[in-house]
C-alpha cells in the first residue's frame, strides 16, 4: 500500500513539474506615449507650417504607438516589438536612433530567477549587449482591483529614479524659463544653451501597474516584473502599455533565451555612451549655430 502511495505521490509530483516546465504564455502589448506637450510647444512655434507640423505629428505617432509581443514562462521572458515592414521614405537611422533613446532595442530578457536581464540595443549604428541586474521595483501594493480584459487586476505602485538616457521623461521647459536660461548663460560666459537646457528631467517618477494573479508568473512588458502575477497595464505617467491580448501555451512554442549579439557592456557604461554622444552632437550642432543644441532627423 505505501508502495502504490509513493508511486501515485511521485507521478503527480513528476507531472506537475513537467507541466511547469512546458508552462509559456504570450502576450501582445499596446504601447502609447502622450504627445500633448510636445504639440504645444509646436503650436506656438511660427517657423513650422501647418504641414510640417502634420509630418511631424505623424512621425511622432509612429514612434510612439506600437506593438510589443511578450513570450514568457515561469521564470523568464523575451519582450520585443512586433515586427512590420517600414512605407518607403519611413525608416532610417533617425528613427532608430529616437526609438533607442526613448527606451526602446531590440530583444529584452528577463530571468527573474537569475534577476538578471539582457537587450540589445542599435546606437548610431552600433551593436550593444546591455547586461545588468533586474530593476528593484519596491512595490506597494495599493488595495485597487479593475478588470482587464476578463482578469481581475490589482494596482500597484513603485516610485524608481528617472532615466537621463530616455526621452520620454523630458519635459519642455516654458519659454520665459529657457530665456532665463539662455541669459543666464550668456552673463556668465558660458557655452550656448543646449537641448538640456530646454527640457526638466524630473528625479523620479512613479510606475503605476495593474497584475492578474490568474497567471501567476512575475514578468511583465519591458523591465517592469516582480509582482505575484503578469503585469497586463502599467503606466510612467507617460507612457501607457496596455494589454490585448494573451495566449496561455499556444501551440508554438517560442524560444525564450537572451539575445547574444553587440558589444557587451552594463546598463551604466551604455548609459554614459548615449550621453557623451549625445554632447558631441549638441556642441556640434552649436558650431553650427543651430539653437537648442541637437537636431534629430526623421527618415531619410
Amino acid at each position: 500500500m505505501k508502495k502504490i502511495f509513493f508511486s501515485v505521490t511521485f507521478l503527480l509530483a513528476f507531472i506537475t513539474s513537467n507541466a511547469q516546465k512546458d508552462f509559456q504564455g504570450m502576450a501582445v502589448y499596446e504601447s502609447k506615449t502622450s504627445t500633448a506637450e510636445f504639440k504645444s510647444r509646436m503650436d506656438g512655434n511660427k517657423d513650422i507650417t501647418p504641414e510640417m507640423q502634420k509630418m511631424i505629428e505623424e512621425r511622432m505617432k509612429k514612434m510612439f504607438e506600437k506593438t510589443f509581443i511578450l513570450n514568457f514562462d515561469k521564470t523568464s521572458s523575451i519582450y520585443k516589438e512586433e515586427e512590420k515592414l517600414d512605407a518607403p521614405g519611413q525608416g532610417g537611422g533617425g528613427m532608430r536612433m529616437m526609438s533607442s533613446m526613448m527606451g526602446g532595442g531590440g530583444t529584452y530578457y528577463k530571468n527573474a530567477k537569475d534577476k538578471m536581464y539582457t537587450v540589445d540595443k542599435e546606437f548610431m549604428g552600433k551593436e550593444f549587449l546591455v547586461k545588468d541586474t533586474l530593476t528593484n521595483y519596491k512595490w506597494k501594493m495599493e488595495g485597487e482591483i479593475r478588470e482587464i480584459g476578463g482578469y481581475v487586476c490589482y494596482k500597484a505602485t513603485a516610485v524608481i529614479p528617472a532615466s537621463k538616457t530616455d526621452f520620454r521623461n523630458f519635459r519642455p521647459k516654458k519659454e520665459e524659463d529657457v530665456k532665463k536660461a539662455e541669459e543666464k548663460a550668456k552673463a556668465e560666459g558660458e557655452k550656448k544653451t543646449s537641448f538640456f537646457d530646454e527640457v526638466d528631467l524630473p528625479k523620479d517618477i512613479t510606475i503605476t501597474a495593474w497584475y492578474t494573479m490568474d497567471i501567476p508568473v512575475n514578468q511583465g512588458p519591458e523591465a517592469y516584473w516582480g509582482l505575484p502575477g503578469l503585469i497586463l497595464e502599467v503606466n510612467d505617467g507617460k507612457t501607457t502599455i496596455l494589454c490585448s491580448k494573451i495566449v496561455l501555451n499556444p501551440k508554438e512554442k517560442a524560444e525564450i533565451k537572451a539575445p547574444n549579439n553587440g558589444k557587451q557592456v552594463s546598463q551604466k557604461e551604455y548609459d554614459e555612451i548615449v550621453m557623451k554622444k549625445m554632447e558631441e552632437m549638441m556642441e556640434m550642432n552649436q558650431g553650427q549655430g543651430r539653437r537648442g543644441g541637437m537636431e534629430i532627423r526623421m527618415g531619410r
